[in-house]
């Protein structure tokens, strides 16, 4: 590759981090203040909220076919397009939030624009990695999205125990973040990232990563809903502690998401995910049985760590992005196979909340997480499975 190539990769490269910057600085402000303004705003129950994800997760079922639809446009004018939903999403909650079907409404396109990302910024990061690199790029690029979470979660902290700022300024802000992620989409124009898509694809082929994606969209739901609503309902703690704990967790992030990419170039993808699965079930019963541990007040600390590994155990899903890129048939498979991933993750993350939320008004919180610690089993089992063609396995696969 010539020097001026290697500039303009890089150069590519930069954009892409300065989006994924911008996005992270709107999610780290508006997602982690959204189950406390529910709260505050509309005082539903824990049966309530499940039944709220499912028109939120709506648009993730519907990737697959929202992207395939916009299959005429490059890849990077897409993620563009997916910015400017989300911050017209967030702007309607800030004006508009107050009202319940106008806050449905609002967050149905603010969650449009950000499963419609979701596949993208993979698979143009994918795009752009040296062969062998691609785990250490997509690592890279999420410690720079972590890093910006950071800063939007001390902003947040900063502007709800300081600045006295109600949720609709949140929003509004978040929206400008969402903008800022636009203009650097749209100042790509890299060849390599900006490849015409296919419209939908299925492959017998791409079987376990479909079924590895199932498996990561019901156990995320559980914990996005009822992680956050463990701490709210139970603990009664405020927006301004989620904040705290996400910069806590995004501190670990920045560091770790660099080395797990190495580790997954490294080593491959199995003992990762193997790894998530066993960490992650001990989350789950951290989760459901403080509280029974004779812990008395310090049961919260051990939610507080539980929350924390959580959300650092996210960055594992980058391993089923490179699997995927190591068995694809060719990379114009990518796009719109991980979009179909995203559409199977929310196909089970509209119906698991609302069935978490009936167990948990039945039969209680600690019930829910149970059932979450057995999806963390079977996704073990799954990720035992994986394999990967001969020239690109890692060591000890």
């Amino acid at each position: 590759m010539t020097d001026s190539r290697k500039a303009g990769r890089r150069q590519q490269v930069l954009l892409v981090l300065g989006s994924a910057v911008f996005l992270s600085l709107a999610a780290s402000i508006a997602d982690t203040s959204f189950n406390n303004f529910v709260n505050d705003t509309f005082h539903i129950s824990a049966g309530a909220r499940g039944h709220l994800e499912f028109p939120r997760e709506l648009p993730g079922f519907l990737t697959a076919l929202l992207s395939g639809a916009l299959f005429f446009m490059v890849e990077t004018r897409t993620a563009a397009l997916a910015a400017l939903g989300v911050a017209a999403g967030l702007f309607g909650l800030a004006a508009r939030g107050d009202h319940y079907l106008s806050m449905v409404a609002f967050m149905v396109l603010w969650s449009a624009g950000t499963h419609l990302m979701m596949p993208l910024q993979g698979s143009i990061i994918l795009g752009l990695a040296e062969e062998g690199k691609q785990a250490t790029l997509l690592g890279r690029l999420g410690s720079a999205g972590t890093a910006a979470t950071i800063i939007g979660c001390g902003f947040l902290w900063f502007s709800i125990q300081r600045l006295h700022l109600d949720y609709s300024v949140l929003f509004a802000i978040s929206g400008v973040a969402a903008v800022g992620a636009a203009l650097f989409l749209l100042a790509m124009r890299s060849p390599t990232a900006s490849a015409r898509r296919k419209p939908f694809l299925v492959r017998r082929r791409y079987t376990l990563f479909y079924i590895l994606s199932i498996l990561f969209g019901a156990r995320k739901q559980i914990f996005i809903t009822f992680g956050p609503w463990v701490l709210i309902k139970v603990f009664h703690q405020p927006a301004s502690t989620f904040a705290q704990l996400l910069i806590l967790s995004s501190i670990l992030g920045v560091f770790l998401k660099p080395v797990l990419g190495q580790w997954i170039d490294r080593y491959g993808e199995r003992p990762i995910l193997i790894a998530d699965a066993v960490l992650l079930t001990g989350v789950c019963l951290g989760y459901g049985f403080a509280e029974q541990l004779g812990l008395g007040r310090h049961a919260i600390t051990l939610i507080y760590v539980c929350y924390m590994l959580d959300q650092v155990l996210f960055a594992t899903g980058m391993a089923r992005t490179t699997y995927l890129d190591k068995i694809a048939v060719e990379k114009s498979d990518l796009a719109p196979t991980l979009s179909l991933g995203v559409s199977l993750d929310h196909l089970v993350s509209m119906t698991v909340p609302t069935l978490g939320g009936l167990l948990w008004d039945r039969s209680g919180y600690a019930y829910v997480f149970l059932a979450a610690a057995v999806l963390a089993v079977l996704n073990g089992v799954a990720a035992s499975c994986i394999r990967t063609p001969k020239g690109v396995s890692a060591p000890g696969q």
